[in-house]
């Protein structure tokens, strides 16, 4: 049952009134595809999916029966364009929370967990963190090997659930049309001080008027809201600021335009360079920060 009486209002009912999604024995083509997509929908955070972004292989696996729903949740959390999308110009708390969102189906419910994740990744990388969530007895009581993760916290079950996970998971969920690429506060972690301080999360509807979560302003002086979106312990920590000129789009003329700069990891060096160089323009300077 729903959580709350309120769960219109909230955006959540989509969710707490469909049941999970489950890879039968001798399932068709069209409940195959089913189930596709919504690993796509939950993993990546309900994203516009190109259809170019799709995992071939993995998917190819799949309808085979060569693998289960578990491991293509698996090839798509360590996939480049998870990475993309939450990986690479995220906060490693922000990472993390999603990380739990997506795979999990539910918040981080204490700063305990961000930790242990934290070291994980520091000691073992990035696919050895994937793998402790979709590995782990949480994941395979809660999903086995063939149900689509859910955000779980979003109704009552008893089973394994805190008081504190509903809210927290609001602060993350934002309602059933929202991405979570998608939401203004950008690629601040949500939970970080709510789990230093071990308080309860405050509910906040999803939108809809100046009291609504799309509307709250960054914190200026907070370094979780005000640094740079990115963090030294994922990835090397280099940053560099890349000037870039003259980029036109086919059919428009050639006019001048000042030189952009956006500063990216570098790790993303290359990819943003190749982008650049097959949109007509020039990298002006690279500088290190």
């Amino acid at each position: 049952m729903p959580i709350t009486t309120a769960a219109a209002r909230l955006g959540t009912s989509a969710f707490s009134d469909a049941a999970p999604v489950e890879l039968r024995p001798y399932a068709t083509a069209g409940e195959i595809e089913a189930v596709i997509l919504a690993v796509y929908q939950q993993v990546l955070g309900n994203p516009h999916l190109l259809t170019s972004e799709r995992l071939v292989i993995p998917e190819s696996l799949l309808r085979d029966g060569k693998i289960t729903v578990q491991e293509l949740v698996r090839q798509v959390a360590k996939s480049d364009l998870y990475k993309q999308k939450f990986f690479h110009n995220s906060f490693q708390s922000r990472t993390i929370e999603l990380n739990f969102k997506h795979l999990l189906g539910r918040a981080p419910y204490t700063q305990a967990e961000i930790t242990e994740h934290m070291d994980r990744y520091q000691s073992q990388g990035f696919d050895a963190d994937i793998d402790s969530y979709i590995d782990s007895p949480e994941y395979q009581t809660t999903f086995g090997e063939n149900i689509v993760p859910y955000y779980r916290d979003l109704v009552t079950t008893g089973i394994g659930q805190r008081s504190v996970g509903f809210p927290r998971l609001l602060q993350l969920y934002r309602g059933y049309a929202n991405s979570d690429r998608a939401q203004l506060i950008g690629n601040a972690p949500r939970l970080v001080k709510d789990l230093a301080r071990n308080t309860a999360s405050v509910v906040v509807p999803p939108s809809g008027g100046a009291g609504g979560f799309a509307f709250l302003p960054a914190q200026k002086g907070d370094a979780a809201f005000s640094a740079f979106g990115g963090s030294k312990a994922y990835g090397s920590g280099r940053l560099f600021r890349v000037e870039v000129a003259g980029i036109s789009s086919p059919g428009y003329p050639k006019v001048r335009r000042s030189n952009k700069s956006v500063v990216i990891p570098y790790e993303e060096l290359t990819p943003h360079m190749q982008r650049v160089l097959r949109q007509g323009g020039k990298i002006a300077s690279i500088t290190p920060l």
